[in-house]
């Protein structure tokens, strides 16, 4: 089990401190839309990144499945050549916008809970308005006592901080090892008891 991100985010809702936790895996998985910010070509059989790069995805680069399914080196599962595949803009995924409210509860503070097979998203908004996010594995227990914790970590070392800004970004040594410190009991025991 793995905490992957912490992210705080002032009342405004500018990112105020981001940490990664989790070394991601050498296989990416991203989704892009039509035309393509990627040039590709085949080399060695294998439909390849030639120039650009976008989201850790770098030249050399090969292609390993579109859409779930697997390829067989410049060919889709069903036999079509990727790059004539991936030119056509009807095999892409529509796009929409959320232009509406996101939760139909009346007086809803907002996303509490973001529920995924591949990571959970939790967050924990103060009255002042501060969020904040954790990314975690689904199987990683004790996320509200961690949010709390981090909370508490905020205000004894970036709010007590005499060189701290409200609303500005947290740039404190001390945070950051005490949030460190607090990512790892929670992914070992996954609780924090009193005192901690």
């Amino acid at each position: 089990m793995a905490i992957f991100s912490v992210y705080v985010v002032n009342k405004a809702g500018g990112l105020i401190y981001q940490y990664d936790n989790y070394v991601p895996r050498a296989e990416t998985e991203k989704t892009f839309s039509f035309p393509l910010d990627l040039v590709l070509k085949i080399h060695d059989e294998k439909v390849v990144v030639s120039f650009g790069q976008r989201d850790g995805i770098r030249v050399g680069h090969a292609i390993l499945s579109i859409n779930g399914a697997d390829v067989n080196g410049k060919y889709t599962v069903g036999g079509k050549e990727i790059l004539e595949y991936l030119k056509d803009p009807t095999n892409y995924p529509v796009l929409f916008a959320i232009g509406s409210q996101l939760s139909p509860e009346v007086g809803s503070s907002g996303i509490e809970l973001l529920e995924t097979d591949v990571f959970k998203l939790h967050c924990f908004q103060t009255l002042t308005g501060i969020k904040f996010i954790v990314l975690a594995d689904p199987r990683q227990s004790g996320i509200d006592a961690l949010l709390r914790k981090i909370y508490e970590i905020y205000s004894d070392f970036a709010l007590k901080n005499p060189f701290y800004s409200l609303e500005m970004p947290i740039r404190c040594e001390l945070f950051d090892q005490n949030l460190k410190s607090a990512l790892e009991i929670a992914e070992k025991t996954g609780t924090f008891g009193p005192g901690s």
